[in-house]
Order: structure tokens, then sequence, then C-alpha cells
């Protein structure tokens, strides 16, 4: 899920050796370390993972649906593997649903062939759209409550302070972010292309519509903005720029597009602005990403990094973007940290979710990734059958939450983490959130070396 202002939410390793980590640049450069060219069947520890993940998708669904045993449903992003044991939820986030992890969820169960508790989450999507507590323009916001809908209209989180007497909610999580609002769009096109559905093809659509009347940019670079910040009663415009974002919009939009077939030119429009506005995030002087702009959308920011924005390029592989395959080669220097990979430019740890995310785009991109990153994601597997989002206790991403932030507040903890295990399941059986489709075994990457 995007935070303020390019991204999204919020011991010990499996000692690996470091011998084993083919960098990510060398791992596409070379079919595997000691094997000929040719097809490969994936390890025994890729095969484990594949079917552990989804296991512990499934046991998510079978928990948060309170014995409602159909209908629409959104899963909590984060639950303690023990409530006797290890550090509590933050109270913000017990009980969440973020979208951004609701949606990679549904797209892994596709993935896991459980295209029933998919939907599940996916009609969740357009019930919130459609029933939205204070408004109808077709957003969805950053975060429900998870558990069955239930009500008439969609409960967004929060709790009840009895010291207080009053009700505690985040601002975070009732605003909506152009990113979020994409995913849901992705996870939508990604049902319909295994099952066509013009409920879900029409929701897709209209959430693009949201950002092209809601965060279409008024300055250069063109391409679209952050969101939308705030209580309803007071929202503002988040003006800065993401890159990834922009990747997130010229997929879905192109999809839909090619999913709706001749009229839909204003979604081929809107995946060619976003596109370009990539395109241009693209450093050809340190071959890598910038991350996106600043605050007043126009000034490019050149110092921060996150990873997501320099791998989901490479993993959508849009026409043309075989130029920004060197920019592994950045990851490996400045986001690599032990076995796996950083949120942040120099980490100061391990995030799980990125993790997978280079072993997806590996997969996707060459057919394999190095059997050391399948160990590593293995090895944070927690007792109630998801991964931890991080094997310390935290790691920092250089970010804020909000424009009321104070500081970089925005951190991912050792606590289960939906999202985390959605991109570990979509990693290790292959499956493309951008694309909706298994990368073949051993499949050979389209771009010269």
């Amino acid at each position: 899920m995007s935070v303020f202002p390019f991204s999204r939410p919020l011991a010990s390793c499996l000692a690996a050796s470091m011998a084993l980590a083919l960098p990510l640049s060398a791992a596409l450069a070379q079919p595997s370390a000691g094997r000929p060219p040719g097809p490969q069947a994936a390890s025994a520890t890729q095969q484990t993972l594949a079917r552990q993940s989804c296991e512990g998708l499934r046991r998510a669904v079978a928990e948060d649906q309170k014995g409602a045993a159909s209908g629409p449903l959104f899963l909590a992003s984060y639950r303690v593997a023990d409530p006797k044991q290890g550090t509590p939820l933050e109270p913000a986030l017990a009980g969440a649903a973020f979208t951004y992890d609701n949606a990679l969820a549904g797209i892994a169960l596709l993935a896991c062939g459980d295209a029933a508790s998919a939907r599940r989450i996916g009609d969740a999507v357009v019930r919130a759209m459609e029933r939205d507590p204070n408004t109808a323009d077709g957003r969805v916001r950053n975060a429900y409550r998870a558990g069955p809908m239930t009500e008439e209209k969609a409960a967004l989180p929060g709790r009840w302070d009895a010291a207080k007497n009053q009700w505690i909610a985040d601002a975070y999580q009732v605003s909506t972010a152009t990113g979020n609002v994409a995913w849901a769009a992705l996870l939508l096109l990604n049902l319909n292309e295994a099952e066509p559905s013009p409920a879900y093809l029409a929701g897709a659509r209209r959430l693009l519509g949201w950002i092209e009347q809601r965060t279409r940019a008024r300055n250069a670079p063109d391409g679209y903005n952050g969101g939308w910040y705030g209580w309803d009663n007071a929202q503002r415009a988040q003006t800065w720029k993401s890159t990834e974002h922009n990747i997130d919009i010229a997929v879905a939009a192109a999809w839909a597009a090619k999913s709706a077939g001749g009229e839909a030119e204003a979604e081929r429009r809107q995946a060619r602005t976003a596109l370009e506005f990539v395109s241009r995030m693209w450093n050809a002087s340190e071959q890598r990403f910038n991350i996106g702009t600043k605050e007043d959308g126009a000034t490019i920011a050149t110092d921060g990094s996150g990873l997501d924005a320099q791998l989901w390029p490479l993993l959508a592989a849009p026409e043309g973007s075989c130029p920004w395959m060197r920019g592994l080669d950045w990851v490996e220097k400045h986001h690599r940290f032990g076995e796996g990979y950083g949120f942040s430019r120099s980490p100061d740890g391990i995030w799980t979710e990125g993790t997978a995310q280079a072993a997806a785009t590996l997969v996707a991109r060459k057919g394999a990734a190095p059997e050391a990153l399948w160990q590593l994601l293995a090895s944070q597997r927690a007792g109630n059958g998801l991964y931890y989002a991080t094997p310390s206790a935290r790691i920092s991403t250089g970010l804020a939450i909000g424009p009321d932030s104070t500081g970089a507040d925005f951190f991912y903890y050792r606590w289960p983490h939906l999202g985390a295990t959605a991109w570990i399941a979509l990693a290790a059986t292959g499956f493309n959130p951008f694309t909706g489709k298994t990368a073949a075994t051993g499949a050979t990457s389209p771009c010269p070396t």
C-alpha cells in the first residue's frame, strides 16, 4: 500500500551462505550457477514454499471469514503469530485490512488455485467502491475493517477507546493513495482474466477513471499524483508523483484497454501517460529509477531509492523495458542486505516482501531465482502460516506515513504479514500479478545480455 511520499504500510534468518546468494544481475546473465542452459525444474524449497504460502493464505481466509463461508471478505494485513508471545500489534493495525495487501492476496489466491476465495476479496473491493460510507465517486480507501462485509456500508477500520470515550481512527487508513486504487484494479483485472466478468472489468475501469479524474498531474513531468490524504471533511491532494504508482497505472490501464476493446481509448491514453512518466524516471547516468518527484510534483527526487520502484517496472516488462534490466546492478549494490534485500537505499535490514519481489522478477525474466533466496523466504514462516514482514525487530524505509508525520515514521516490524505472504506465493508459483500469467519454468530472458 502506498504511503507518503512514494510507497506502501506499516529473530534470526536462516544462515544461508553469502556465496549461495547469486546477485540479481548475475542470475539474469546465466541460467544457474554450475548448470548448463536449458529448462530448470523448481527446487524442492521453492515447491514447498509455494505450497505453504498458499496454505497460509487459505488459513487467513478461514480465520477472518468468522463462519461466513461465502460473500465479500477482507483479510487482516497483520496478525500476531502467538498472542502470548512476541511484539503486540500496534492498536491501529489490529483488524485493519489494507487494500494493497488484499489485492495481492486475491491475486495470489488465484495463483494458488483458489479462485473462490480470490473472488470473495474481489467482491469486497467492488462493494467497497459501491457502498463507501461517505462518497460515491468510485474510490477505494487505503484500508477497511477485516472480516466479512455484512453491513450496508463498507466498514472502515478503527476502535473505541473507552478511557477517552471516543472512536479512534487513522487518517492514512481512511485516505486514498493512487497506487492502492491501481492495485485494486489489478486484482479485478486478474479475476476477469481468469474468468471473464462484466462486473470486474467495469469495476477496474471505474477505479482507473477515479485515478484519471482525481490524480492526473497538472504540471510537468506529466503523470499521476499520490492521491488524497486526511479525513473526509478535510482531504488534501498529495501532489508528489511516484514511479511505483505510475507503473501500476500503466499496466492496469493497458490491460483494461485490451480487455474492453475498441471503446477504451481513455484507458489507452492513460496507460501512455503513466508509462511515459516511468520512462522519464529512468536515471540513465546511474542505471536505475528515481523514486518519483518531491512535493511540488516537478522536482525529481534523486536521493532515495525504493526496492519496489526498481523491480516492478522489470516485472511488468512493458515494451521498451530491456534497457532497464541494467537496474539490477543498482539493486545489488544499494539494496542488498545479507542474503536478501532491504526496502531503502543502504537498508538496515531484510524486507521479506521485497526479497520475494526480487525472486518473482527473476522467475518472470529468467525462469529461476537463486536457491538462497527461496531458503531465506522459507525461514520467515510464522506459526500461523503467514510470513514475517522482516527478520529484524524493525526496519526503516526512510519514508513518512503521511503529511502529518514529523519524520520518517514508516517502519516494518516482525509481524506476520499478508502482503509478504502473497508476494512469496506469487514468486514461488511463478505467477506475475502484472500479466495474470505464470512464467514458464526455465524461460530465457527476451532481453539481450
